[in-house]
């Protein structure tokens, strides 16, 4: 039955992915529980399908609302854009609390890491190796996915999908040097408190890259696939302001942990 709006609304169909996200992500929770004190890891797994097939139909959903039912008007776009920018700046504190506490214990270290900075016994990380790489590879991703950004919004088809693939490899290149970085390491999470704030804030920082990447991705296979017009395209935009923002993220991991807390 069709239904004619006198409004520019949204008003969502009713839909399960948010039951069997919730599902998948209590099934992950348990699934870590069990790890924990059984090494057993099936029920981690299925949890971890489970959130990835509702991500894949949940997003396949919005997809068709925004590009074939023409539900995201002018006013629901300016509400999600809101939304993202709500979401970034939740996001900033989320990091910001790995900052404080990375600073707490540097700035004034304990007689129980020997009251010196790193502490006793840990060989940290040379901030001009890897580190200055990695942070050379995402600031020539934030100027190629700006280049995508800006040809999206000239027509131009080819620079847009060019840029977006250098983009996406540019964070694979990361993510992969992160990991070998990680596999060469002296120290390990549970080695005293600069163990866990570096894992705990370069960890989450390499979670969130592998997310804008993926997020990257499914903007490229849109794009090739038509999906996105010059004036029409937040999808790829509240892409390009979360990359913006795991480049800015990186910039004060790199200051703060790499350079200056070495």
């Amino acid at each position: 039955m069709k239904m004619n709006h006198n409004h520019p609304y949204h008003l969502v169909d009713y839909s399960p992915w948010p039951l069997t996200g919730s599902i998948g992500g209590m099934t992950i929770t348990t699934g870590m529980v069990v790890w924990f004190h059984t090494n057993e890891m099936f029920l981690f797994y299925l949890g971890v399908l489970i959130l990835l097939m509702t991500m894949f139909q949940w997003w396949r959903d919005i997809i068709r609302e925004a590009t074939y039912q023409g539900k995201h008007t002018i006013k629901v776009t300016e509400g999600l854009k809101l939304g993202m920018i709500l979401f970034i700046i939740s996001e900033v504190f989320f990091f910001i609390s790995f900052f404080w506490g990375f600073f707490h214990s540097s700035l004034s270290p304990t007689i129980e890491i020997g009251m010196t900075w790193p502490p006793k016994g840990i060989i940290v990380f040379n901030p001009m190796e890897i580190p200055l790489l990695n942070t050379m590879i995402l600031l020539c991703s934030g100027i190629t996915v700006t280049w995508s950004h800006h040809s999206m919004m000239e027509n131009n088809h080819n620079q847009t999908m060019i840029s977006l693939i250098i983009t996406v490899m540019l964070g694979l290149y990361f993510t992969m040097l992160q990991a070998y970085e990680y596999m060469e390491s002296s120290f390990c999470i549970s080695d005293s408190v600069y163990g866990s704030s570096f894992f705990m804030a370069t960890g989450f920082h390499g979670l969130h890259v592998i997310i804008g990447t993926t997020f990257l991705m499914v903007c490229l296979m849109r794009h090739m696939l038509y999906h996105f017009s010059s004036k029409h395209h937040f999808g790829f935009e509240a892409a390009a302001w979360y990359w913006h923002f795991v480049d800015v993220v990186w910039l004060f991991l790199y200051i703060s942990i790499y350079w200056w807390g070495s």
